[in-house]
This record gives structure tokens, sequence and C-alpha cells, in this order.
């Protein structure tokens, strides 16, 4: 049995050792966590915090959240809690659910739905499968995390229904039907207070209301005062080492400004989620078949928004045009912190070439190249879409790169048997070029197996049944948030959902 911990042990155990480790203190070993939610992003060496071992590239939740399937959801957290198992990782940084608010966001690749039902049911039976595996799951980000701009000091303004009602439905099904082992805080601000320090959401609501039994760790820099933190319910500060902050909880206790049984309580925490993966058994994991179902994933998520005359599915035999250098150098994940390094990337126009006669032309600087090519064959497969989606920064435009959709136009005048595959990490508009083509695939971001399960739902191998999760405006102004985003002065305004009508959904 070990000894009482100490108050400065206390401390200690409450922020981390390093980027990914939990501190080793009073009696217990370090654990190590990592970024997810669609692959284990493991840092491959000491110098290498962006690259990280290879692991399965799944599809990110911008297409998962299309298959509406939530036992291909918990088959997907299942594979990866047997990746983190093989590579010793405790607790994976996922899933993702803060809500689409803005067809700008710039992460919204990460995260599922516009929709807190549909949201909440895939990221439930995520959680279940990874935390089957003895993986801990991290729900993030904790709360209205709907933006990058000024990520790190804006004030979402919330009215109580509409976080409630929207922004907080899918974090309590999560919670109560699932359990995550932690919930991450965000880094902004919720009506003026940083949701590190923010007590009735970390304590009053996570805790008291919705009996939430596990952890709260900070978003990667979130905490600026330890003290106010660990008060308002904050359990583990990272990333590490803080031996300032360590020192300012202790001094806190000493002089009465923390109360001990707060500290207390964040150590338990962090003991006890240490405890729950310290003792753990290593497994293995076939990359093989894990990438078969990334491909299986993939090829569900894909939703066939146009298919006029029945141009699709394709025969094998048929000559295509194989047009836009995304079918060979495939757009399959988005930027940041979720970043994985495939074990392995299948492309489209390498799949497409085993079951048809394909000529490719990469398309977006050479484009007369392009428009003769289609002319010359019996089908057009033009790849286009979003070229940039990242942690860090919203987009600029909703709409295609200006050279995509002159390449659309003039191949779809060249040849009226064109289909349009895009590949875009969120919503991108589709007027007025889709009115020139009669077929028209969104294929999102769909990780490493992309290629090959593209291929599959061309040739009618998989049946597109994907759904859109996420609405494609006519025009960007036409959107809620068009008024509101992305704030000024560190405040942005939600409320939207309310004054257009925003449908209420009940306690399910």
């Amino acid at each position: 049995m070990q000894p009482d911990p100490t108050v400065a042990e206390q401390a200690a155990l409450t922020s981390g050792n390093d980027f990914w480790h939990t501190t080793p203190a009073a009696g217990l070993p370090s654990i190590t966590v990592t970024d997810g939610p669609h692959g284990v992003r493991l840092q491959a060496s000491e110098d290498d915090v962006v690259t990280g071992r290879p692991a399965t590239c799944f599809p990110p939740a911008v297409a998962t959240a299309s298959t509406w399937d939530p036992d291909l959801l918990r088959r997907m957290g299942e594979a990866l809690g047997d990746e983190c198992r093989a590579m010793g990782v405790a607790v994976l940084l996922g899933p993702g659910i803060n809500l689409k608010r803005t067809p700008l966001g710039g992460r919204n690749f990460e995260y599922f739905s516009e929709d807190p039902l549909l949201t909440g049911v895939l990221a439930t039976e995520w959680v279940r499968g990874l935390q089957s595996r003895g993986v801990g799951a991290s729900l993030k980000h904790f709360a209205v995390n709907s933006q990058e701009t000024d990520r790190m000091r804006i004030s979402a303004d919330v009215d109580e229904r509409t976080l409630r009602e929207m922004y907080l439905r899918a974090f309590q099904r999560v919670v109560t039907q699932a359990q995550p082992w932690t919930v991450m805080c965000s880094y902004n601000r919720i009506n003026g207070v940083y949701a590190s320090q923010n007590r009735w959401l970390l304590t009053e609501v996570l805790r008291e209301e919705w009996g939430f039994a596990g952890l709260v760790v900070s978003d990667w820099g979130a905490v600026a005062d330890r003290v106010a933190a660990v008060a308002a319910g904050l359990d583990l500060t990272m990333p590490g080492p803080d031996d300032t902050g360590d020192r300012a909880l202790a001094e806190a206790v000493a002089d009465g400004r923390l109360d001990p049984a707060a500290l207390r309580a964040a150590a338990d925490r962090v003991r006890a989620l240490v405890e729950r993966t310290a003792e753990r058994e290593p497994a293995e994991f076939d990359a093989d078949t894990h990438h078969a179902l990334a491909r299986e994933i993939a090829a569900r998520a894909v939703v066939l928004l146009k298919n006029e005359g029945g141009l699709l599915p394709l025969s094998e035999g048929q000559s295509l045009a194989v047009i836009g250098e995304f079918a060979r150098t495939p757009r399959y994940q988005g930027g940041g912190s979720s970043h994985i390094t495939p074990t392995r990337l299948d492309d489209a126009l390498t799949a497409l070439s085993e079951s048809a006669e394909v000529r490719f032309a990469s398309g977006y600087d050479d484009i007369d190249e392009a428009v003769a090519l289609a002319a010359e064959s019996e089908v057009a497969l033009v790849f286009v879409g979003s070229e940039h989606e990242t942690e860090g920064a919203d987009r600029e435009s909703v709409d295609l790169p200006p050279a995509h959709r002159e390449l659309v136009e003039r191949v779809a005048a060249a040849n009226p048997r064109t289909v349009v595959v895009l590949s875009n990490g969120a919503v991108v508009l589709t007027r007025p070029w889709e009115a020139a083509v009669p077929a028209v695939v969104e294929g999102w971001l769909l990780g490493q197996a992309g290629g090959s399960a593209l291929a599959d739902v061309l040739f009618g191998r998989t049946n597109p049944s994907g759904r859109l999760a996420e609405t494609i405006p006519v025009r960007l102004a036409d959107h809620p948030s068009y008024l509101d985003f992305p704030g000024e002065n560190g405040h942005v305004r939600y409320g939207e959902g309310l004054h257009v009508g925003y449908r209420g959904f009940d306690a399910r």
C-alpha cells in the first residue's frame, strides 16, 4: 500500500512529464497519451514531433459521419484500440465532436456533423469500441470549439438554451452512455471564462449533472492559471513539465487560496487513470486487415450527389480519361495534430487502372491536355476538391479553387459523360458547375485506402450508400453563421440556432 502522496507529489501528478507522458510520481509509473482521432500518431523519435510512426490512417470524421453507421464506428474504435495497445498508448486523444457551426471551420474534417444527435450516436460507438480494448478515449474539445481563428482566446458567447440543445448535446450523450475515460477541455473562453477555468462547465454540468467519473485533461497549452483550473475541476494540465505551476498549486494550498480537497481529487483521478492502464497486456494488429477495414469504411462514406442518365457505375473495359492530380496524389487527411503516417497509401489512378483502360492527365496546370484527353475517351473522371484544411487556420472560401472549376467546366464541355469526384475536408459549393456534369461523387477525405474505395464505388462493387452529415449551402451567405463568424474584439456570438428555428432534439 502506497503512503498518501504529499501536496508536492499531488501537484506533480496533475501536470505532464513531457509532451506525451504523465508524470511518474507518488509511486505511479508514467503512461503515454497521443493524438488521434482517425489513427495513432505516436511520436517516432524525440526530435520528430510531426511525422509519427506508421499507423493505419482511417477516414477522418468528415467521411465516417456520412456512413451513418454506428456499428462501423465501433469497429473502427476497436481497431484503433488494438493499434494503441501494440504501441503502448494508454489514451488516444479523440474523438472530436464539436459541431460544425460554419463550413469555414478549419478543423471540420476532424468533426462529425452539424447535427448533435448524429454526432453523439456515432461518437458513442467509437468510444465504446476503443475502450473495449482497454484504451481510454479523450472526448474533445469541451466546449464550443468551432473555429480556429483566435482559438486561444476567443470568447464563444452562447446562451444556455443554445448550449444545451446544440453544442453540449453530443457531449452529454457520449458521457452518459459511454463514460469516456477522459474529457479534453478546449482553448477558448465560454461567455468570458476560459474552458479550463470554467467551474460551471467542468464541475456543475460535466460531473454533477451528467455523472462523469473520469479525468478532465487540458488541450495542449490551454491552461494559463493552474490554481484556477484545478479549482474549477481540471485534473491534468498538458503538456509538461510545469514546475512553476506545480509550485503555484502547492503554495495556494498552503496559504488557503486552494481547497486541498480539490488538488487531492485531481491527483486521485490521475492515479485512477494510470492504474486503469498500467498493467494492461500488449496486443498486436494486422496492418493488412486494418487497411481492408479502412477501405470498407471509406467506400461506405462516399456520397453520390448526382447521377443523371445512369452514367455510374462504370463498366470494366470502358476507356477512361482520369484527370486531376488528386487521382494520382490523393488528399486523404487534413493537417495538424491528427496527421497520420499511413502504413500504405492507395491512389485512385492505380486502382482504376486495374479494371479499365485508363489514360491520365494531371489537369490543374495543363488544362488543354486534359480537355483533349477527355474528348477522346468514353468517360471522363475529373478529380478536384479543396486544397487545404488544417488545425490552426480556418478556410477562406468554400468554393473550388479557380483552376479546379475551370478544369471541370472545360472537360464537361468536351465530354458530356463527365464524372466529378470530390476530395475535401469540408463542404464545397457545387454551383454553378454541377449543372454541366451528369454525375458528382462526394469523396471527402477517405484515409489511406480511399483510392481503392473510390474505385469500388465507381465500378459498382460497393453501393454508394453514404449520406450527407452536413448541409451544402447554395451560397456561403445563406449559412446562418455568416454574419457572426469569426467574431471580433475577442468575442464571437452564437445564437443563430435559435433565431433561424433550428430544431431541438429529444433526450434519446
